[in-house]
């Protein structure tokens, strides 16, 4: 049986559950992720699509790229999900929506290549110069 887990936005607007083990937790770099949440990076916890569902509100759907679905609270804010049709069979969830984000700590930081030079990588987690995704660590 499958374990739920919730979160949601800032304002309680937007809420969502999700089950199941996460298919990856990762922290990324990327420019699109920089600037979609105004922050340095952002943690991503992936599931399957097919056990996400909102529970309450709508969010507000943004296309940053060709492919690619971002959903955030169209009140307060809060980036809340991506989706590529790529993987249309996962959704990434941003990982400090979650009701209790320490429980997914990244296992991995991507996009390193994209990184400011001044937020320093965990040494402790591996790092990918883009995705992760067939490919292998770098040494960054």
């Amino acid at each position: 049986m499958d374990t739920w887990v919730e979160g949601g936005c800032l304002c309680k607007t937007v809420r969502y559950r999700v089950s199941g083990e996460p298919q990856a937790k990762a922290l990324c770099h990327c420019h699109t992720c920089r600037l979609a949440s105004g922050a340095p990076s952002v943690a991503w916890t992936v599931f399957p699509s097919s056990k996400f569902s909102f529970l309450a509100g709508k969010p507000t759907a943004f296309h940053s790229s060709p492919g690619v679905v971002r959903t955030f609270c169209g009140n307060c804010g809060t980036p809340l999900t991506y989706q590529s049709t790529s993987r249309a069979e996962a959704i990434d969830v941003t990982t400090v929506s979650l009701d209790n984000p320490q429980d997914f700590a990244p296992t991995k930081e991507i996009w390193s290549e994209h990184r400011i030079s001044w937020e320093v990588l965990n040494p402790a987690l591996p790092h990918y110069s883009r995705s992760s995704v067939g490919a292998l660590p770098t040494g960054a």
